[in-house]
């Protein structure tokens, strides 16, 4: 039905402004939120701004350049990644994952799990936040030491019964990426993901290397109220832990809607929602959030751990996306998401034909 006809006001992309500013310098004042965010509609930034600190220590405020630990965001470019090997007839998403590392410890894992199972998080994989990884969290280095580590791990129940979230699953498939490709993960996301989409401030380097405008994490679990640097891997993962900025979000979108990393048909694959994770009745794609509702289709990713916040929330048929970034504990980022996709007009345009 058209708002119009009915006497509805149609709100403006930018008529919340106000009201979400005023709202969030509360939020930042109370430490509830602080990082940064950015609305676009296709290739027009329509609001970028940054909020609290970047380092307290120090004095350093947010930009809307800063960069942020991202969490889970980044099994995002870990599926674009696969998506582009599926795309060249590399690697086959019903192929099981011993087809790839052909020396995987586990047989049970090698011959069920396939690669649609870890890219839909229903293979059983499991996590890795264990008890012997957080007790040798420095000494994991590689995505080999992961494998080290848990490969022996049967999988947890019959891969494809169910969905159970597996960031061992994604380390999986930075390994299949390693063994299909001949380039370490990072490098081989570094020219095929982020160059390709200009994300010129995104990256995994280990947490000892010094990266320009990177956000310390301040977390408040356990009580206390610091930085995050206790809770951080070696280096991000293709499950998750790299960092980067509100600005690589909206381009990292614009690439992927625009068929810039991935031609139509792949895109698609990706971003076509397979599975319904009912614990939190959302659709999941290959490394996306994928849903449609009342009509309106939202592809995207959260992200979150101790000291980091992380969403990205794309409108395909509208052209709208939100991205959030924040150096202090979930949901933050999901908060400010929220409160600000409500007030788009991401609607579709209104089709006057009758149903």
């Amino acid at each position: 039905m058209d708002a119009d006809a009915v006497g509805w006001p149609v709100p403006g992309p930018l008529d919340w402004l106000p009201r979400f500013r005023a709202v969030v310098a509360d939020e930042s004042a109370e430490g509830r939120f602080t990082g940064a965010v950015l609305v676009a509609r296709g290739p027009e930034v329509l609001f970028a701004e940054a909020y609290g600190s970047a380092d307290r220590e120090r004095g350093i405020p947010n930009r809307p350049s800063t960069r942020f630990r991202n969490g889970s965001l980044s099994k995002m470019f870990t599926a674009v990644a696969v998506g582009q090997l599926i795309q060249a007839g590399r690697v086959d998403p019903a192929a099981p994952v011993g087809t790839y590392l052909t020396d995987y410890p586990n047989r049970d894992v090698a011959t069920k799990v396939t690669v649609h199972h870890l890219l839909t998080h229903t293979g059983g994989t499991g996590d890795i936040f264990e008890p012997e990884y957080l007790a040798r969290r420095d000494q994991v280095r590689t995505v080999a030491d992961f494998l080290a580590m848990f490969g022996a791990r049967g999988p947890l129940f019959e891969p494809g019964a169910w969905f159970d979230y597996s960031n061992y699953g994604f380390l999986l498939l930075g390994a299949v990426i390693e063994q299909v490709s001949g380039q370490s993960y990072y490098d081989h996301v570094d020219e095929h993901v982020f160059g390709p989409a200009g994300m010129t401030r995104t990256g995994a380097l280990p947490k000892e290397a010094a990266v320009p405008d990177l956000a310390v994490g301040y977390t408040g679990e356990g009580g206390a109220d610091g930085p995050n640097t206790d809770t951080l891997a070696y280096r991000g993962t293709p499950a998750g832990g790299g960092y980067t900025t509100v600005e690589d979000l909206w381009r990292f979108a614009t690439a992927l809607t625009g068929n810039g990393l991935l031609d139509a048909q792949h895109t698609t694959l990706l971003t076509t929602a397979k599975v319904n994770a009912g614990w939190s009745g959302r659709c999941v794609g290959y490394g996306f959030l994928a849903n449609t509702v009342y009509g309106i289709r939202s592809i995207g990713a959260t992200g979150g751990a101790p000291g980091t916040s992380a969403k990205l929330t794309i409108y395909p048929d509208s052209g709208y996306v939100v991205a959030v970034l924040a150096n202090v504990d979930p949901p933050a980022a999901e908060a400010v998401d929220m409160f600000i996709c409500h007030q788009l007009p991401v609607m579709p345009p209104y089709d006057p034909r009758p149903v």
